[in-house]
């Protein structure tokens, strides 16, 4: 079995091409996949090189972790059957390729358990699933307080923002730089840093994956105010001492997201707590995947971009 998958030979050389698929078994689906999500985040530092070492990290290898489709293969372990629509966080099925993530191809085989079942109402939206888990698992964490700053209005900012409102949270006060992504702002307010003067913040979820930014946010939180890292960081992180000692500031690190997380966000999503309307502000046809990834990473005016597979044979 051939898929056509995208495939980085290494930093910044992308293409498309055809590579075998491993047959699947009885706990294994194979999905025929309509949209996949370019992640502006690990996926940059991999199409520009500056990822830090992971495991089984490697080229050449199939980039990205949002792909939704539909099943036409159900192994009897699968707990699955064919014709349903699934999200799928990527797959390491293939020949002559990597799969540490593995979303970006026309055809996938993974275990059923790996998929998580969507309405397929929600269309290309549903490649969001696995970046508004992500919000929810930043949310969820050891510390339960709610963001009273998210530092970046991308798409992880905006769902971190509608998550506190969807928890009754108060809203948050969003930081953001750009002028093309100021706008967008539902039920709270999106402002330049340079005009907000509070030194106060008892929380802050940083989704820029600046590490440069970590000294002027310490100095914006209060007295055991803590900063969560939200975002990805491709370089060692370091901050000046005397600042977060004064505050004694607590630091947090947020992974990836869970089944748990998955769950729990889709559930917010069908009960229409939770929108992921108007993130997607670009799509291509797979065929311009190189192109994509460009405008992906280049345009601040992208905040997602989705790949549409449908005539991709």
């Amino acid at each position: 079995m051939l898929t056509t998958a995208v495939i980085l030979d290494g930093p910044r050389a992308l293409r498309l091409g055809q590579l075998g698929l491993n047959a699947p078994g009885d706990d294994d689906i194979v999905v025929d996949v309509r949209h996949t999500g370019i992640s502006t985040g690990t996926e940059k530092l991999f199409w520009t090189g500056q990822i830090p070492p992971f495991p089984h990290m490697g080229y050449p290898l199939v980039p990205g972790y949002e792909a939704t489709g539909e099943v036409v293969e159900a192994g009897p372990g699968s707990g699955l059957r064919t014709g349903q629509t699934v999200f799928v966080p990527g797959a390491a099925c293939y020949e002559g390729a990597r799969g540490l993530f593995g979303a970006a191809s026309r055809r996938i085989v993974t275990r059923g358990s790996r998929v998580a079942r969507i309405d397929p109402g929600c269309g290309a939206e549903g490649a969001l699933l696995a970046l508004a888990a992500t919000a929810r698992h930043a949310l969820a964490g050891v510390q339960t307080a709610l963001p009273e700053l998210i530092v970046g209005h991308g798409v992880l900012g905006r769902l971190l923002a509608r998550l506190t409102l969807a928890a009754g949270g108060p809203a948050p006060t969003v930081w953001e730089v750009a002028p093309d992504r100021m706008a967008g702002g539902e039920g709270y307010a999106v402002i330049d840093p340079e005009t907000d003067p509070r030194r106060d913040y008892r929380t802050i979820f940083d989704a820029s994956g600046n590490g440069a930014l970590l000294d002027s946010l310490i100095a914006r939180l209060a007295r055991g105010g803590e900063l969560v890292l939200a975002g990805f960081y491709p370089a060692p992180l370091t901050f000046a001492f005397p600042a977060a000692f004064m505050r004694e500031a607590r630091l947090r690190i947020a992974a990836e997201w869970t089944p748990a997380d998955l769950a729990a966000t889709r559930a917010l999503i069908d009960a229409g707590t939770l929108s992921l309307g108007g993130l997607i502000t670009h799509r291509r046809p797979a065929s311009q995947a190189a192109a994509a990834y460009e405008q992906a990473f280049g345009d601040p005016a992208c905040l997602k971009m989705i790949l549409e597979w449908g005539a991709v044979q």
